[in-house]
């Protein structure tokens, strides 16, 4: 009897009761993963379940989420300092007033953080995924983001 493929690219079976199953193994990942990259896996898998399948079994789950992690994290310091910027928040009224300071700052990040969570770890998908994975920082890189931000009241 001839060898399928996977026996050609020596594949083992294992029995198990009445059926024989491939020893099928994922390459190891080990890129860490960030909240960002936890918020938008909880996402593809709440919401696009075909998606998160397809990459977690081709083995590139792991990647992809590092890759949206890093992406969310330079994203969130850009935003961070061009709103507190806009705001007008300088380290003048950090010495000044640092009350006053850590609340503008909070509300700085919490914009930045909703941003993100609506512009990247949602909207991305209304986007096409495709696209983003062939080109990832080309959505980034693009004005939307920088068209995006409001300006100071």
């Amino acid at each position: 009897m001839e060898k399928s493929l996977f026996e050609q690219m020596d594949g083992t079976y294992t029995q198990q009761g009445d059926y024989v199953l491939p020893n099928l193994i994922l390459p190891a990942e080990n890129q860490p993963i960030g909240i960002w990259g936890q918020r938008h896996a909880r996402y593809l898998k709440q919401h696009h379940r075909i998606l998160y399948y397809n990459l977690l079994t081709s083995g590139k789950l792991n990647g992809y989420l590092a890759n949206m992690n890093e992406q969310a994290e330079d994203m969130f310091l850009r935003l961070v300092k061009e709103l507190a910027e806009k705001e007008g928040i300088t380290e003048r009224l950090k010495s000044e007033n640092q009350i006053l300071w850590v609340q503008r700052m909070n509300a700085v990040r919490e914009t930045a953080i909703e941003m993100i969570n609506h512009d990247l770890i949602i909207t991305l998908m209304l986007m096409g995924l495709s696209v983003f994975i062939t080109q990832p920082h080309s959505f980034l890189d693009s004005q939307a983001f920088s068209s995006s931000i409001p300006g100071p009241p």
